[in-house]
């Protein structure tokens, strides 16, 4: 058996629980993943407060993960027992339902194409705090056709994809000048990330900006508003949805590992930095904590679980593997959930 948080209705954070579930087996092209850090995203807050997309119940949340391969299905080619990986590991069904549940288990299955390589020079923690966040800024970037040279204003430069998005203009695709947006607090941080020009958002209107912008990434769905300070072809950037301007491009996210391998060589440069949020880690009992802090809008960098409880298990096929449990009867039965974890606040 394993510890997985979940909910079987949606609603807010307090819906959460802590249970147990039977670890799955994996099956053709699947990794069986012992999870070591995971992260939080607002997509998992915003799927269980409704029914944003198809769930069948229970449903455990989580996207991100970072951990080690403990088994194999057939065809897997590219990993071996004992690799350190980590991806985004949402997938989607005919149905449009999730192929698995989520990543805040001890254990996971996942599409071998969905993960990478963990880079050598970072930790658990920072490599779960990558995958959805960064593969929605590079398709960002993708979607609208940037190009080198071009000046760029970011929404949102110190949230868990705008702090992602500063450093990938700046460092990787030749941003001439990058400005991003920030509450009074966070300013020196994000110019530590590489913006030329921070605008401190308490303290100056989008109307106040006289200068105008080659590309517009706003990360946090204001384009109302902040469409303003875009030139009049310029591209706009929506990561939420639906748009908030009709000129705004929504890129809609293919997830797949081979998006992260390419940003090895900027991970392992440091030119491209994983960053935590500072109140954290928190730790596998304190999810629900995690999820209001997220659910704020006021964290610096991504919130991320560490360490879970198999954290000091060695390496290994669990025994629970050997049954004829597959991906697809996963769910399982699930034990009653522990009071004391639920009443976390």
């Amino acid at each position: 058996m394993q510890k997985a948080w979940f909910y079987e209705e949606y609603g807010p954070k307090e819906v959460l629980k802590l249970g147990d579930f039977l670890i799955p087996s994996p099956l053709h092209n699947q990794l069986l993943v012992q999870v070591r850090a995971a992260a939080l995203n607002p997509i998992d807050f915003k799927r269980r407060q409704r029914p944003i997309f198809p769930s069948d119940f229970p449903t455990v949340p989580g996207c991100d993960m970072a951990g080690i391969v403990v088994g194999k299905g057939g065809g897997v080619t590219k990993f071996d027992i004992g690799d350190e990986v980590y991806g985004n590991i949402q997938d989607f069904n005919a149905e449009g339902k999730l192929k698995q549940l989520g990543t805040l288990a001890e254990f996971i299955v996942v599409e071998e194409s969905l993960v990478a390589t963990k880079p050598k020079n970072i930790s658990f923690e920072e490599a779960a705090s990558l995958p959805l966040a960064v593969q929605t800024a590079v398709e960002g970037f993708k979607t609208a056709g940037f190009k080198e040279g071009q000046t760029v204003f970011v929404v949102g430069g110190a949230g868990g994809v705008g702090t992602l998005v500063v450093q990938l203009a700046k460092h990787m695709y030749g941003a001439s000048h990058v400005v991003a947006t920030c509450s009074t607090p966070k300013v020196e941080f994000v110019k530590s990330l590489g913006a030329d020009e921070v605008v401190d958002y308490t303290k100056t209107r989008y109307e106040d900006i006289e200068e105008k912008y080659d590309f517009l990434y706003d990360t946090i769905g204001d384009c109302k508003n902040s469409f303003v300070v875009a030139k009049d072809e310029a591209p706009i950037v929506d990561i939420t949805w639906p748009p908030s301007h009709p000129r705004a491009v929504y890129s809609s996210l293919t997830v797949s590992g081979d998006d992260l391998e390419k940003l090895r060589p900027y991970l392992e440069s440091g030119k491209l930095k994983a960053l935590i949020d500072p109140t954290g880690p928190y730790t596998f009992g304190d999810v629900i904590e995690a999820f209001r802090h997220l659910e704020t809008g006021r964290a610096k960098g991504k919130v991320v679980i560490f360490p879970f409880p198999s954290h000091h298990l060695p390496s290994c096929v669990p025994s629970e593997s050997k049954n004829k449990i597959t991906s697809e009867m996963f769910p399982q039965k699930l034990s009653a959930p522990s009071p004391t974890l639920n009443a976390v606040e």
